[in-house]
Parts: C-alpha cells; sequence; structure tokens
C-alpha cells in the first residue's frame, strides 16, 4: 500500500484526509474563509475511496456504500411485508393444490401471489439471496470504516497541527500576554470530569466516551449474527415449522421428527360462550357472531408414542406410549427440543360414507352394503357371493370443470362424489353409476342396481403447528448485542479537548460526536476561573456571516 508522508514524519495510507498523528489537512482549501474539518472517520484513509480498479475493488465499493445497504433494507423489508398478505403455503388446508388454492380463494392477486413465489417467500432461493446480500452489506461497510477509524484513534497524538485545530468546531485562541494559567489545574479538573488526560511539551489531550464511537459497528456485528440465524433456519435439521392435520382417532408421524414420534388425537373438544350465560365483553362478542358462537375454547386430547427400532420404511411401526396430553391454546405439548401448539379446527368433516346395494324394482330388500372410508376408499368392495362394488374413480371435492366433466377442488372430503361399477349375477360385466351427495346419474342408461345412500359419518379434524428452534439463541444472542450496541452509542458521547501553545497563543478546540452543547458548558466549567477565552460555536459564526453577506 502506498503512504504518504506529513511534514510531522508521519507515514499515512493513500487517501488520508488528515495526518493520522498530528491532524494537518492534505487538502488546504484556497479561500481565506476555510470550512470546518469533516471528522467522519477521523479523515482515515477508507478502501472503498482509495481504489476503484480490479474487479474486487468495485464489489466492495458497491456493498460498502451505505445507500446501497439502506436499498437492500427497504427491499427486504417489503419483500417481507408481501409475505404476510396471504396465508404462507405452509398455512393452508393440507392436501390442497397450492396453485389452485391461492387462485380460487383470492383471485387474480392470489393468482400472482403464487406466480412470482411469495406463498412461500422465506424459503425461497431470492430472499436468501437478499439476507446474504444484506449481510455482506453489513460487513463489508463495517471493514471499511471501523479499521481506519480504530487505526486513526489510536495514532492520534497530542500536540495537533494548528490549522487542524482553527478548523474545529468549537475553538477559541487567547494571547499569552497577560494571561497566567497552570496547565496541572486543568488537567486536574479534567481527570475530575472523567477524563483520559495526556501531557506532551505542555500540550493537553482530554478524551473521554471513545468506545460510544463502536456503538454503530456493535450494532453491525449484532444484526449480522441475527441475519446468520435467520439463514441458519434453512438448514435442515436447525428449524421445523410445520402444520400437522390429524382426525380423531388417527395415528400419524410428527412432521420433522424424521419418523421417531407418532402422535394420536383421542379426541376434539370445542367449547363455546352460551348467551344466556354471559354478560358484558362475551356478551358483546356473541352479538357480533353471526350465528352466535364464539369459542371458548377448543383442544385436542392426544397420546404420543415414540418408535421402537429402526425406520424401516414399508414396516408397521412398533410405538412405545410417551404420554397422554391436552393440547389447548397457548399450551403447547413439549417433549424435547419439539413444541405442538393448537391453531386451528375443522368441525364434521365427512369421515364415511355407507351405501346399500338394492334393486330398483325390490328397493327394501338390501344385497349387501359397504362403507367407504373418505380418505383412504378401497378400490373394491365385496359384498357376498356374486355382489361386489368396484371404485372407478373417485373425487374427494367434487364440481363439474369447465367441459362439463367431473373434477375435485382439493383432496379433503368437503363434497364427495364417486363413479361406481356394479357387479351383480345379473350384471355380470357390470353397470356404472355416478353417485354424489343427493345425487345419482346412470350414463349408459338405466341401471337395474343401485347404491342407495345409508348414512355419513364425520369427525372432527385439529390442526396443529409444530416447531422445533435451534436458531433461537443465535436471534437472541444477535438481539442482544445489537441492543448493548444502540445504548452504547446512544448515551455516551466521545468528547476531545485539545489545549495547545502555538507561538504566542493558546488554542483550545472541542469536538464530540454529538451533543455539542453539553461539550461546551464543560468546557466553559474546566476554563472557570482562569483567564482563557472560552471556544466559541463556529458553525453558528459561518451562519451569520453568510446571513450578512
Amino acid at each position: 500500500m502506498e503512504h504518504v508522508k506529513c511534514e510531522c514524519g508521519h507515514a499515512n495510507p493513500l487517501g488520508t484526509v488528515l495526518c493520522e498523528s498530528c491532524g494537518k489537512p492534505f487538502e488546504e482549501e484556497t479561500s481565506t474563509r476555510k470550512p470546518l474539518l469533516d471528522m467522519r472517520y477521523e479523515g482515515s484513509a477508507r478502501r472503498s475511496q482509495t481504489y476503484n480498479k480490479a474487479a474486487v475493488d468495485k464489489i466492495w465499493n458497491f456493498f460498502s456504500s451505505v445507500k446501497v445497504g439502506i436499498w437492500l433494507i427497504v427491499l427486504t423489508l417489503v419483500a417481507s411485508a408481501l409475505g404476510t398478505i396471504y396465508p404462507q403455503e405452509m398455512y393452508i388446508p393440507p392436501n390442497v393444490n397450492a396453485s389452485e388454492y391461492y387462485r380460487d380463494e383470492y383471485g387474480f392477486t392470489g393468482a400472482m401471489y403464487y406466480q412470482l413465489g411469495f406463498h412461500n417467500l422465506y424459503g425461497s432461493w431470492w430472499y436468501m439471496v437478499l439476507i446474504a446480500s444484506l449481510g455482506i452489506s453489513l460487513v463489508i461497510a463495517s471493514l471499511d470504516r471501523v479499521i481506519p477509524l480504530y487505526r486513526a484513534l489510536k495514532k492520534q497524538g497530542v500536540s495537533r497541527h494548528q490549522s487542524f485545530l482553527r478548523r474545529q468546531r468549537l475553538f477559541s485562541a487567547t494571547k499569552i500576554e497577560g494571561v497566567n494559567y497552570d496547565i496541572q489545574v486543568l488537567k486536574k479538573r479534567l481527570e475530575q470530569k472523567r477524563y483520559n488526560v495526556r501531557l506532551e511539551n505542555n500540550n493537553l489531550l482530554a478524551e473521554k466516551g471513545r468506545f460510544s464511537r463502536w456503538g454503530p459497528y456493535v450494532n453491525h456485528v449484532g444484526l449480522i449474527i441475527f441475519l446468520i440465524g435467520a439463514m441458519l433456519r434453512f438448514v435442515p435439521g436447525m428449524y421445523i415449522d410445520e402444520m400437522l392435520w390429524i382426525r380423531e382417532g388417527e395415528t400419524k408421524s410428527i412432521p420433522g421428527t424424521e419418523g421417531k414420534y407418532f402422535l394420536k388425537s383421542d379426541k376434539f373438544i370445542f367449547e363455546v360462550y352460551e348467551k344466556e350465560n354471559e354478560k358484558g365483553v362475551f356478551e358483546e362478542a356473541i352479538n357480533r357472531a353471526g350465528d352466535g358462537m364464539v369459542a371458548k375454547n377448543y383442544q385436542t386430547n392426544v397420546t404420543l408414542y415414540e418408535r421402537v427400532g429402526e425406520v424401516v420404511h414399508g414396516d408397521e411401526p412398533e410405538l412405545n406410549k410417551v404420554k397422554d396430553f391436552q393440547i389447548r391454546v397457548n399450551e403447547p405439548l413439549k417433549h424435547e427440543n419439539y413444541a405442538l401448539y393448537q391453531v386451528s379446527y375443522k368441525l364434521n368433516e365427512f369421515s364415511t360414507m355407507s351405501f346399500n346395494l338394492v334393486d330398483k324394482d325390490d328397493t327394501n330388500t338390501s344385497l349387501g352394503s359397504l362403507t367407504i372410508d373418505l380418505n383412504e376408499p378401497q378400490n373394491k368392495y365385496v359384498l357376498r357371493d356374486g355382489y361386489s362394488v368396484e371404485v372407478v374413480s373417485y373425487f374427494p371435492d367434487f364440481y363439474f370443470d369447465s367441459k362439463g366433466e367431473p373434477a375435485t377442488k382439493s383432496k379433503v372430503p368437503n363434497n364427495p362424489a364417486f363413479v361406481f361399477k356394479m357387479y351383480t349375477p345379473e350384471a355380470p360385466e357390470g353397470e356404472i353409476s355416478f353417485v354424489a351427495i343427493q345425487q345419482t346419474i346412470e350414463p349408459f342408461g338405466d341401471n337395474q342396481f343401485k347404491l342407495a345412500f345409508a348414512g355419513i359419518d364425520t369427525k372432527n379434524v385439529s390442526a396443529l403447528t409444530v416447531r422445533r428452534d435451534y436458531t433461537l439463541w443465535v436471534l437472541a444472542l444477535g438481539g442482544f448485542i445489537f441492543m448493548i450496541g444502540l445504548i452504547q452509542g446512544m448515551y455516551w458521547q466521545h468528547r476531545r479537548i485539545w489545549i495547545q501553545q502555538v507561538q504566542n497563543e493558546v488554542l483550545i478546540a472541542g469536538h464530540t460526536n454529538k451533543n455539542w452543547f453539553g461539550l461546551k458548558n464543560e468546557i466553559s466549567l474546566i476554563l472557570d476561573g482562569t483567564e482563557l477565552v472560552i471556544p466559541l460555536d463556529q458553525s453558528e459564526q459561518s451562519i451569520q456571516s453568510k446571513e450578512n453577506e
């Protein structure tokens, strides 16, 4: 790296604005009214402002820009907000085609939401790239500033060039003739104000609160750790947040446990407030509800099981009971690092449908009956010798499409319909019949036999969220460090006072990164009782001069 040597003998990196040792500006102003010094980063050389030739330099300069960082933050916030307009894919009903769900539920905007990938926003590759770019920007912007700033503050000398002192915001010059002051008295007063005081050739530098300058960079460290925690959520096994829809009496493998744990729903309980027994707030809520039903409690009584032995695909698992539990809202089932929360429910979902095979000429006589599990229907049902029913097609959520053909909206049995083929001794080739709720169609003419509706059973369905989070401590650590940096930079100031004798004058200058009024008052108290001129705010004088012009 090339260096620029100052007249004081200190070698500064190329691009330095103020000498790191004496503070002399390398670019002198030609006008008579010299502006105040720009003390950001102590005038140190930043890599982004020095090198711009190689590809690495251009990438470094791009990500070190504050504007780029702000735009990345804005884009991330906008994208995150758009991801909350409609539910994410993990929260839509199970066994539903995502593209059809968003289109049917939310129309054109829902279809666009799906096409643009917002339905799975936080797991999408482009959102991850956005988060990673923000992290890279924070790292590069911090390194580009904090290293030169640390070097400049560490190497600053006590004796400063008089042009450095005269162009500080707080400055005064006092003629030596007839002025008596004791530098040791001023040193003692400054130390009482908790300044770190250094003396050199009867020149004084008092400094305190330097650690506050690192507050923004501590913030950056906290944000970087927080972003790392957020990105770790996409590492398999680090974070699980999945939905489990389970029916009463059903046993299912818990998502994310890799077949280790199973859950059985023993019973779903739904309780509502009764209008005649509730007064005040609950009465108001009940009146607002159109059907007069306001949920008082809904819970799922479950049994947790653990698989015995290794997972063998295709084999029926051997399960050991772990415990019984009642999952309520805000009362999750917790085991090891997993937690299962009650989040929603569905009452009276169709579970089984029963039919009787009858001769249309003698409808009172049943030739056999069958019960179909609407979630796992069989292909064929044997009723008795010579009588059987084959399920040709099954439409769990039946409707007629634009071509007038039967189709299903989803795999949830909201409106089940079947195409049956009935085999009997009288019709060994089979008869085709389309059967839906309160609807029977015989597409190939009148049949001799039909399947008469015999009844339907329903079950309640619970929606549980399964969560496991190994990244929480990383997020908490990042947030904690961020708050330390925020407090560090907000409640303390980096204050410096220079008292220096140059020829026949005593020069006093002060600088702080904020709260100039407080520093000015503090200098006044320190100089109280001496004949030294109290520094004035030169920024106010320059404003008044411009107004007079």
